[in-house]
């Protein structure tokens, strides 16, 4: 929902009103003979944190960097507030970008880090100093200012990379996989950190990451992208509950959304979708007999991957502990109620 105009946003945002909507028509980008972007139309709303997601090469990043001006599109139109920026270099399009690789400079302080960019647009002294404190402050860096990006963690740095971008009071906070280079545990805490910031500043954020796990959790909206196309947009439950085909299908969720050719079962779909936590196993009966390839006991969950004798290859999600174990003979038993019909195009079916 746009905020109205004399509202103001909290943080490194209070006073600024300038909006952040994006709005792509028509984007189309090619290298040489390859098209990579084959029409992308999307609107982002002020305020909004949207993540682009899909496999390598799929074109979310070529995107990103369209909408920021490293890219020259090949066609189409990226307005950013209503104004068409084409033609305006990315320092004039008051976006700032978060990369993967940090892009510190080694030399300087983590305080000079952040505050470089304001210094070379020439802001006072006194504008640097508090910028950078608010988004010390909020990013928990007050300890490491005086110290060198070697001499931090890579969690911090990305700290650092992001505190630069605050610092600029952009209109578009631009992300592509900025979590890629962290480990496990340092991905969810920045991931948190992203999440809270973005509360904060009420900002407006693009995201780019294949990582589904980050998509759903940060995203106020996800786009789905495949071979420089949109495939679907939408809220991330509804992307997990109400896939428009079967790229969306089996892309969101994990372990991944079990396929079955229609003709094995007698149904006059193409292809049959259940996700794993919809099957439940059985010792004495079930609709699908199979044997157990293999068994991941995770503690909160168990995977279990079954050949059946019916349907194939199918994988089943069981909350909990289970004792089962490669050859174990079980029954898998899809939930009706949770079966996806996909026709020969891949579109769901009515």
């Amino acid at each position: 929902m746009r905020r109205p105009r004399g509202c103001r946003r909290i943080g490194l945002h209070a006073g600024n009103d300038a909006l952040g909507s994006l709005t792509l028509e028509n984007i189309r980008k090619s290298f040489g003979k390859v098209d990579v972007l084959k029409g992308i139309d999307l609107d982002v709303k002020d305020g909004e944190f949207v993540t682009f997601v899909g496999p390598s090469g799929c074109g979310k990043s070529t995107l990103l960097r369209v909408i920021a001006g490293l890219e020259d599109a090949s066609g189409g139109s990226v307005r950013i507030d209503g104004e068409e920026v084409g033609s305006v270099p990315p320092a004039k399009r008051g976006i700032a970008m978060v990369f993967q690789s940090y892009a510190l400079y080694p030399h300087l302080t983590v305080r000079d880090n952040m505050g470089l960019g304001l210094k070379q647009a020439g802001e006072p002294k006194k504008i640097i100093e508090e910028r950078v404190r608010v988004a010390t402050s909020m990013l928990s860096l007050g300890d490491y200012l005086d110290r060198r990006p070697a001499e931090l963690s890579g969690g911090q740095r990305q700290r650092v990379a992001i505190g630069r971008a605050i610092v600029r009071k952009p209109k578009l906070f631009l992300f592509d996989e900025p979590l890629s280079n962290l480990d496990a545990a340092l991905r969810v805490n920045t991931r948190l950190e992203i999440a809270r910031l973005h509360r904060e500043l009420t900002a407006t954020m693009i995201y780019v990451t294949h990582d589904q796990v980050e998509a759903m959790t940060l995203a106020d909206r996800i786009v789905v992208l495949n071979k420089g196309v949109v495939e679907q947009v939408g809220l991330p439950m509804e992307l997990y509950n109400r896939p428009a085909n079967l790229f969306v299908a089996g892309f969101i969720g994990s372990p991944q959304m079990n396929f079955i050719e229609g003709s094995r079962l007698g149904e006059s779909a193409a292809t049959i979708g259940i996700r794993p936590e919809h099957v439940s196993i059985g010792k004495e009966s079930g609709t699908w007999k199979g044997k157990v390839l293999h068994a991941e006991h995770l503690g909160a969950d168990t995977i279990l991957y079954l050949d059946t004798e019916k349907a194939g290859f199918v994988t089943a999600r069981l909350f909990g502990e289970h004792r089962f174990a490669a050859d174990d003979v079980l029954y898998a038993t899809p939930d009706p109620a949770r079966i996806y019909r996909f026709g020969q195009d891949g579109r769901v079916l009515s």
